[in-house]
């Protein structure tokens, strides 16, 4: 049976992330701001949950109708079969996002859901669940408009950028799906050395030896469908054992992570221990080094390419005063050093070309969490950095 489903992701990725969800079966794509419907059995459902490298969480609608008022909600929510999915014994959250929702309180809305639950429950099982603020075993979703209001499960539980193997960030940390979507849109394959010289807690470089590897980014960690009704069995048995098959341990790359802190990189080093890099570390294919930015030579071999977040205002006050010169030093060297290649700069800063004296090829906008940034490309040609003018170009103001 197909269900509808939504599959949440940083703004900039729907595009990329359609494609994502079409190679592990999902049907009738629609990519939206900040995400992307799609339909689908919980075979697929659970393969997104396994696979996707940019969702940040995959709901499951289960429930959807017009309201005038909290009342329409909750009955509503005391209609819908939880059994279905889940039992008394399960603890559950709820939660609701709204756009143009004319209610006074959504606050009290979510009360009512809980309460529409914990009643159907009492009725038909002669008892409730339990709430749990904290890693609850079941999470609903409310998705309010201005007359229309959608229930969800979430599939995932804790957000699907989390691998399983962070424990500490470096200063200002990248969501690993946005190191991913950035990996993905510069063009990056594992044929192509790789360089971040503001490694910060090495989620960029740690991302790209995963992919190199294809190592699925939900291999390592648990998912709330697991607790569901009609989910895990023996379909989720046997997409684990495909996707451990598919790991390739011994993929060729050349992956370079530098950042100026010798303790930042020392914890990137850690990261990528956790994440089952070690054999990555040890015969040199990956590396973390300290060294500064603006004296980060390439490797020897073709040009690559080269993938930084640098620091920028809003995560590195109160040092921001020394970046433009920092940022213009950083230029130099790419000039001096990095021939050829395509240097991909993630900020909230537009003017940073101009403080760097290059003229981006391309520019992206992304959100970094809260904040909306550029991704640009500089086509990196010695001593100086003339504008390329490709088909691609996208302008972004």
């Amino acid at each position: 049976m197909a269900n509808f489903y939504y599959a949440v992701c940083p703004f900039g990725l729907e595009t990329l992330l359609a494609d994502e969800l079409q190679r592990v079966g999902a049907e009738r794509l629609e990519p939206g701001k900040g995400g992307v419907g799609f339909t689908g059995g919980h075979e697929t459902a659970m393969a997104a949950c396994l696979h996707s490298r940019l969702a940040s969480r995959i709901l499951m609608r289960v429930a959807e109708a017009e309201y005038w008022d909290s009342r329409d909600i909750y009955d509503l929510a005391r209609r819908t079969p939880w059994e279905k999915w889940f039992g008394p014994d399960h603890t559950i959250r709820v939660g609701a996002s709204a756009n143009r929702c004319p209610l006074e309180s959504i606050d009290f809305a979510v009360l009512r859901i809980k309460d529409a639950v914990c009643d159907r429950f009492r009725d038909l099982a002669g008892r409730r669940p339990d709430v749990a603020r904290h890693q609850p075993d079941v999470r609903i979703e409310a998705y309010l408009t201005y007359d229309r209001v959608s229930f969800y499960l979430d599939l995932a539980g804790e957000s699907l950028f989390k691998r399983g193997w962070r424990l500490t960030h470096g200063e200002a940390p990248l969501k690993e799906n946005l190191a991913a979507g950035l990996l993905m849109l510069s063009g990056w394959t594992p044929e192509k050395t790789l360089v971040d010289p503001f490694c910060g807690s090495g989620t960029i470089a740690i991302e790209a030896a995963h992919m190199a590897m294809n190592a699925a980014p939900g291999l390592n960690r648990r998912f709330a469908f697991e607790k569901l009704e009609g989910f895990g069995g023996e379909a989720w048995q046997e997409l684990l054992e495909d996707a451990r098959a598919r790991v390739n341990r011994h993929a060729a790359m050349t992956i370079r992570a530098s950042d100026i802190s010798s303790l930042v990189v020392g914890k990137a080093r850690e990261n990528a221990a956790r994440a089952g890099l070690t054999p990555l570390l040890e015969d040199g294919r990956l590396s973390f080094e300290p060294c500064d930015a603006r004296a980060v030579t390439a490797p020897e071999g073709t040009p690559g390419v080269l993938i930084a977040n640098p620091p920028y205002g809003e995560q590195s006050n109160p040092k921001s005063a020394s970046i433009n010169a920092m940022m213009k030093d950083v230029a130099s060297n790419l000039k001096a050093n990095f021939a050829g290649w395509s240097a991909w700069l993630l900020t909230s800063d537009r003017t940073l070309p101009g403080q760097m004296r290059l003229k981006e090829s391309r520019k992206i906008v992304l959100f970094n969490g809260p904040l909306e940034c550029r991704f640009f490309r500089f086509d990196m040609v010695a001593g100086s950095n003339r504008r390329t003018r490709a088909k691609d170009t996208q302008e972004a103001n």
